[in-house]
C-alpha cells in the first residue's frame, strides 16, 4: 500500500494532480470548491486567537497541490490582515514529496514569503509548534494490516500480499509472525469472548500503526495548541459491525469503488477508515487531552454561522451557499466525513 501510493516512480499520489475532481478519481471537500478552506481558516485564526504571545503556525500535514492551503490564506488575506495573530503567524506545510513540494510551490506562489515546508516533523525547529496541526483525508491513505478471524481455530491472522502467475494476491501469513492480540489492543478493539464467539469466519478487522505513530510524532510536536483530522472513520465500536465483514479497506478509481485494493497498483487510490480511538490514545499517551469527535456537518456549521453572523446582509453568494450545502449534506460529504481535535494547553 505505501509502495503503491508513495513510490517516488510509480506512486498514485507522486502522478500529476488530476486525481481529485469530477475529471478525476474521487472528489474531496477541496475540490467542492474555496468556502471549506475559508472555513477552516476562519476556525484556525480563532484558535490562535487563545495563544499566547510569540510565534504561531497554522501545520499542513499532506497538502496533496496545495489548493487548500491556497483556499485558506486567500480567505485570510480577502478578511484583511488586521491586528491580531494573523499578523504573526506562518504557514508550514510537512511534505516529505520532493514532487509534491513543487506542485504546492507553484500553487503557492503568491504567498511564499509565508510558508515554510519540511519533510518531517523531525524537520521543525527546536521550539516546536504553537498553534494548529491538522490534516485533511491524510490518514485514510497510510498503510494498514489486515487482519482476519479463524473461526475455527479461535483466532486472529493476517493477510499478506503474493505473487503469482503474473499478479498479486491475499496470502495468509504464519502464525506467529506478528502480535495480532497486542495490535488489536492498541487500536481499541475489545473484543471479549461473547462476540468472538459468533463473528463470521473470515471477518476482517484493519489497523494502522503507522497512523497512531504519525499522531503520536505530531502530538510530539505540539507545544500548545490543537491537533486536528479531518477524514472519513469511526471509533473502533463502529468499525465492528456486521455489514463489514470484510472491513474497509477499498480502491477507488474514476468515481468508482472497488473491492479488489491488489489490481492496477499505482493506478488506483487505496483507502481504509480511520480508527478514530486508536488515534485517541495515540494523543493520551503523549498528554493530549481525550478530544472531541464530531461530523463534518456539524462542524463547519458552527463555524459558519458565526463567521456569516459577522458579515453585512446579502454578502454570500448563491455559490458560497451550494457550496455549503454540499459539504455538510448528510448524503454527501457532512456526515461521510469526520473532524477529530485533541489539544495540548500552554
Amino acid at each position: 500500500m505505501q509502495t503503491c501510493l508513495y513510490c517516488p516512480k510509480i506512486g498514485y499520489y507522486e502522478r500529476q494532480p488530476a486525481q481529485i475532481g469530477r475529471a478525476g478519481d474521487f472528489q474531496t471537500s477541496v475540490s467542492v470548491g474555496p468556502l471549506f478552506g475559508r472555513l477552516l481558516g476562519v476556525q484556525f485564526i480563532r484558535w490562535l486567537s487563545e495563544s499566547g504571545g510569540g510565534p504561531l503556525q497554522i501545520v499542513e500535514a499532506g497538502a496533496h497541490d496545495g489548493q487548500l492551503a491556497a483556499d485558506i490564506l486567500t480567505g485570510l488575506k480577502e478578511r484583511g490582515r488586521n491586528t491580531g495573530p494573523r499578523d504573526r503567524f506562518e504557514y508550514w506545510i510537512i511534505e516529505p514529496s520532493p514532487e509534491r513540494q513543487q506542485w504546492q510551490r507553484t500553487k503557492l506562489e503568491e504567498f511564499a514569503g509565508s510558508v515554510r515546508w519540511f519533510e518531517s516533523f523531525a524537520a521543525i525547529p527546536a521550539g516546536g509548534i504553537t498553534g494548529v496541526i491538522f490534516s485533511n483525508e491524510l490518514l485514510d491513505a497510510f498503510p494498514v494490516h489486515r487482519l482476519a478471524w479463524d473461526a475455527n481455530g479461535k483466532k486472529w491472522f493476517e493477510w499478506g500480499v503474493g505473487w503469482r502467475d503474473g499478479r498479486f494476491f491475499w496470502e495468509r501469513l504464519p502464525s506467529g509472525s506478528s502480535d495480532i492480540e497486542k495490535r488489536l489492543l492498541e487500536a481499541g478493539f475489545v473484543l471479549p469472548a461473547e462476540l468472538t464467539a459468533i463473528l463470521p469466519d473470515g471477518y476482517i478487522i484493519e489497523v494502522s500503526p503507522a497512523a497512531a505513530e504519525w499522531w503520536r510524532t505530531a502530538a510530539r510536536s505540539l507545544r500548545c495548541g490543537r491537533l486536528v483530522a479531518i477524514d472519513y472513520g469511526l471509533e473502533a465500536s463502529e468499525l465492528l459491525s456486521p455489514e463489514r465483514t470484510q472491513g474497509t479497506l477499498r480502491a477507488y478509481s474514476r468515481h468508482r469503488v472497488s473491492n479488489d485494493p491488489l489490481a492496477t497498483p499505482g493506478e488506483q487510490d487505496l483507502t481504509a477508515h480511520v480508527n478514530f480511538t486508536q488515534l485517541r490514545r495515540a494523543g493520551l499517551s503523549e498528554d493530549l487531552d481525550e478530544g472531541e469527535l464530531i461530523d463534518q456537518s456539524r462542524f463547519l456549521s458552527r463555524v459558519a454561522v458565526e463567521h456569516w453572523q459577522e458579515q453585512p446582509p446579502g454578502s454570500i453568494t448563491p455559490e458560497a451557499k451550494r457550496q455549503f450545502q454540499t459539504l455538510t449534506h448528510p448524503d454527501h460529504f457532512g456526515r461521510r466525513f469526520r473532524v477529530f481535535m485533541q489539544s495540548r494547553r500552554g
